[in-house]
C-alpha cells in the first residue's frame, strides 16, 4: 500500500495567507514564507500553494511570490490560480513549482489537461475540483468556488483522467473549514471511478478526522490549511499518532 501524504495549502490573496468557511469569510492567517519555511521544518509531505484570486481577476499567479517560497522548500510543490496555458505553467515549474494545478481553466477548456500533461507529464498535472450539492446532484464549480457549471462531479473526474490528468485535488465546498471532518461518501464517489491520486480536502477538525479518511476512503492523501496555520494540530502530532492507528503514513 502506497504511504498516505499529509499537505499543508496556502491559500493566497494579495500576497498573504488566507482561509474562511466554505470559501467565504476570509481571514488572514500569516506570512506564506513563514508558512513554508514552517511546514518544510515539521515534515510536511508536500504543499500547495493557490493563488485564490488569480482567476476571478483575470491574472496569472504571483510568479516572485511562487519562486520565493519554492527557495525555502525542499519537499514537492503545487501551484495554482489563473493557470490557463502551457506558458503560464512553464513560468511557474521554472519558478520553482514541482506540480501545476488547473481549475477554472481546465471546466472552461478541458484540452488544456492534455497539452498540460503532453508538454510537461501526467505527475506535474494536478486537477483541483470544487464541488457542492445543487438541487440534490454534486456538480462542479468554478471561479473560487462562485460559479456552478451543472457539470456532474463524476463525469468531470473521469474525463479529467482520461485527457492526462495525473492527480485530483477534491474540495467538498460545504465542508471547507467546517471542522466537521472530511466528505467521505464524496471522497468514495470520486476514488471508485478513477484510478489516479485523489487528494481530499475540506473540514479536517482532528486527529481523528485523518484517521477516518484513511480509514473508510482510498484517499491517497489528506489536505489541511487552518488546523495547521493557528497550530491546532503540529504535523509531527498527527504522524505519530496515524502511525500509532497503524496507517502507512511518510
Amino acid at each position: 500500500m502506497l504511504k498516505k501524504r499529509i499537505i499543508p495549502c496556502l491559500d493566497i490573496k494579495d500576497g498573504r495567507t488566507v482561509k474562511g468557511v466554505s470559501f467565504m469569510a476570509l481571514k488572514d492567517a500569516g506570512d506564506p514564507l513563514e508558512l513554508a519555511e514552517r511546514y518544510e521544518a515539521s515534515g510536511a509531505d508536500e504543499l500547495v500553494f493557490l493563488d485564490i484570486s488569480a482567476t476571478e481577476e483575470r491574472r496569472r499567479t504571483l510568479v516572485p511570490l511562487v519562486r520565493a517560497v519554492s527557495e525555502r522548500l525542499s519537499i514537492p510543490f503545487t501551484v495554482g490560480g489563473g493557470v490557463n496555458s502551457v506558458a503560464a505553467a512553464a513560468a511557474l515549474l521554472e519558478a520553482g513549482a514541482d506540480k501545476i494545478s488547473v481549475n477554472t481553466a481546465a471546466v472552461l477548456r478541458p484540452e488544456l489537461i492534455g497539452e498540460l500533461s503532453q508538454r510537461f507529464g501526467a505527475q506535474c498535472v494536478v486537477l483541483a475540483i470544487d464541488t457542492a450539492l445543487v438541487n440534490g446532484r454534486r456538480e462542479v464549480f468554478t471561479h473560487g468556488g462562485k460559479q456552478a457549471t451543472g457539470i456532474l462531479l463524476k463525469e468531470w473526474a473521469k474525463k479529467a483522467e482520461a485527457l492526462g490528468a495525473g492527480e485530483i485535488l477534491l474540495t467538498s465546498m460545504m465542508h471547507d473549514g467546517s471542522r466537521s471532518g472530511f466528505a467521505l461518501e464524496l471522497i468514495n464517489a470520486v476514488t471508485n471511478v478513477v484510478s489516479i491520486p485523489v487528494i481530499a480536502s475540506g473540514g479536517a477538525g482532528s486527529k481523528e478526522d485523518f484517521r477516518e479518511l484513511f480509514r473508510q476512503t482510498t484517499a491517497g492523501a489528506a489536505l489541511a490549511a487552518s488546523l495547521f496555520h493557528f497550530g491546532e494540530l503540529s504535523i509531527p502530532e498527527l504522524k505519530s499518532f496515524l502511525k500509532q492507528c497503524e496507517i502507512p503514513i511518510r
